[in-house]
């Protein structure tokens, strides 16, 4: 106990800015544990919202779920709220006076502490807080960790000033992924434009199930199948449903096998082209391969390969309209958790429009995809400079 605490302290030390002068957050703030009410004091309408921990939690405000008629622990409109327990260091600001459970605590600045500074402080504490945690199943922190949490004891004015440089950045993200969503329900338009509603058909297309138009490639089964002491830091990709996100691969945490064991797989092997599709968990997730490095499917996606005959960004806006999703819900079969078989992707119906009219629609697609390509960049960038500045006040 005495070690992890002096580690955190270690830490802190490391963290603070020449010339600033520090004090512990309890000094500054009022540190309110939640505490759970009974449960039969649950309800719809009547009472306090009542938040119990992270579950609760939105983008900045929290969602709510339940109301308590009998609350024991209350938090007002623009307290910090914070996780402390599985799992720590989720950050959210109440919008409205509310009942708070065990799983969150309530941080109120007094007047010379914004809410929003000591939101973004938090934010960059996560690391520190999480690293002093206790308990075996499930990490928790105590308000003894929150109270000797070193803050920047700086005036209002550089307080206002350093929310004021974040929040501009935050905004402007924001914006920026707006502008992202905006593409895509653009690219949906342009599609139903052309091709119609593929559920009622309207304009009379031919349809094909996707097997006929798309070759179906299942990932290697057999005794050569990579486990987790297969994996290396550098190699070739290892592609599960966790690594699909937005229509893309991601090689965040990425796992790695090495070339002989890659030579060893007899199946699942992708190239530039092939769509994943995910056949486990998150139904329907799909990412398109737009590299040419090598690399292998687990066995919960399934590699869709285009034929000649059919235009693979046809394909991909077809599988995110609701025709799809409709029969992806009726082949689903599984149990506890969702489950499709190859076989059941394959035998769904697709329209299958003139070649000539799928590349028009995929021409349009290549030019919002280079519009999307560049606000991701900057996204990037801005994201960057928002950390170097949360790490200039706070790292």
């Amino acid at each position: 106990m005495a070690e992890r605490e002096q580690q955190g302290r270690n830490y802190e030390v490391k963290s603070m800015k020449q010339n600033w002068t520090y004090k512990k957050l309890g000094e500054v703030a009022t540190i309110t544990m939640g505490q759970s009410p009974s449960s039969d004091t649950y309800n719809k309408s009547v009472g306090l919202p009542f938040f119990q921990g992270n579950a609760d939690f939105g983008k900045v405000h929290p969602n709510v779920r339940i109301y308590c008629n009998a609350p024991i622990r209350i938090a007002d409109s623009g307290d910090v709220l914070i996780s402390v327990r599985a799992p720590i260091g989720a950050i959210n600001i109440a919008d409205r006076k509310c009942c708070i459970g065990r799983g969150l605590a309530a941080i109120r600045g007094n007047k010379k502490n914004q809410s929003r500074f000591i939101y973004y402080l938090l934010l960059a504490s996560k690391d520190k807080l999480v690293a002093q945690g206790t308990g075996s199943t499930f990490k928790s922190i105590g308000k003894d960790t929150l109270y000797n949490l070193l803050i920047p004891f700086v005036s209002l004015s550089t307080q206002s000033r350093i929310v004021s440089e974040l929040d501009l950045l935050q905004s402007l993200i924001d914006k920026q992924k707006a502008q992202l969503k905006e593409l895509d329900t653009l690219a949906q338009s342009i599609f139903y434009d052309m091709f119609g509603d593929p559920v009622e058909n309207e304009k009379g297309w031919e349809v094909k199930k996707l097997g006929e138009v798309c070759k179906f490639v299942n990932g290697d089964r057999g005794k050569n199948y990579p486990s987790v002491k297969d994996f290396i830091e550098e190699g070739f990709p290892f592609i599960n449903a966790g690594h699909l996100l937005n229509g893309k691969v991601d090689f965040t945490e990425m796992n790695y096998i090495s070339e002989e064991k890659y030579n060893l797989l007899n199946a699942g092997k992708i190239q530039n082209g092939d769509i994943l599709f995910c056949l486990r968990g998150s139904l329907g997730k799909y990412a398109k391969i737009d590299f040419d490095t090598k690399g292998a499917i687990a066995s919960s996606l399934v590699i869709i390969r285009c034929k000649e005959c059919i235009n693979l960004d046809f394909v991909i806006a077809d599988l995110n309209t609701p025709a799809i999703k409709s029969q992806i819900q009726k082949a689903n079969n599984g149990s506890s958790q969702p489950n499709l078989s190859a076989k059941s992707v394959a035998g769904f119906s697709i329209l299958f429009p003139p070649i000539s009219l799928q590349q028009e629609f995929a021409s349009k697609i290549e030019m919002i995809e280079r519009q999307k390509s560049a606000i991701s960049q900057s996204i990037a960038e801005t994201q960057k400079l928002f950390d170097y500045t949360m790490d200039k006040y706070f790292g």
